[in-house]
């Protein structure tokens, strides 16, 4: 039978899918018109237990590369249109259909680069005991502007603590945090520096 937990997660990412049909058809018009095609970044993110599965996002950088081939800096690639989605959050909403397909939940440790597996401490791969979610208790207590150790710090409270109760405070605090656009990026970078592992 399934939890409670995950009963909220189908209802309410089915709910925002729906109602919010709208908003996800001119965000991807946005991104169309923007970047182009295809309209959906897909990346591999790791779950829970440490599995790994496609995560969606809409598209916020453009494919541009240097001579070399190789990819420019995020902060280059980064589009206005691409730090509007981001500061609204309007490009996480794809993640509504991992939630339904059971890869995430509405809130738990946001999902990171599989290439951080290995750069984990045995209590920072605690974080994989639990979904990963679309918000969570870093997002809404600072987000990109947190330090790593900060994040997995909150990830693990979270992991040790995590109830109804909590999910439900999160979700509330996630909307004021979009409101107010705070920690959308970390001091000097676009996003957020790569994870190197405990220094």
């Amino acid at each position: 039978m399934l939890d409670v937990k995950r009963w909220i997660d189908i209802a309410v990412a089915a709910s925002v899918l729906a109602v919010g049909a709208p908003v996800l058809a001119a965000t991807a018009a946005l991104v169309y018109a923007d970047v182009g095609r295809p309209l959906l970044f897909r990346q591999p993110r790791v779950g829970l237990g440490g599995r790994t599965f496609e995560l969606k996002k809409f598209r916020t950088m453009k494919n541009a590369v240097d001579r070399a081939g190789r990819p420019l800096p995020d902060g280059e690639r980064l589009t206005a249109i691409g730090r509007f989605l981001r500061a609204t959050s309007l490009d996480e909403l794809p993640q509504l259909i991992n939630v339904l397909r059971g890869d995430m939940s509405l809130v738990g440790p946001r999902p990171l680069l599989v290439e951080y597996l290995a750069r984990y401490s045995p209590a920072q791969a605690r974080r994989h005991e639990v979904k990963p979610g679309i918000t969570g208790l870093a997002q809404v207590e600072g987000r990109n502007a947190l330090s790593w150790p900060e994040k997995f710090a909150l990830d693990l409270f979270y992991v040790d603590h995590r109830s109804l109760r909590l999910d439900l405070s999160i979700l509330a605090r996630t909307v004021v945090t979009v409101i107010r656009r705070d920690g959308i990026s970390a001091e000097g970078q676009a996003t957020m520096p790569l994870f190197q592992g405990e220094q």
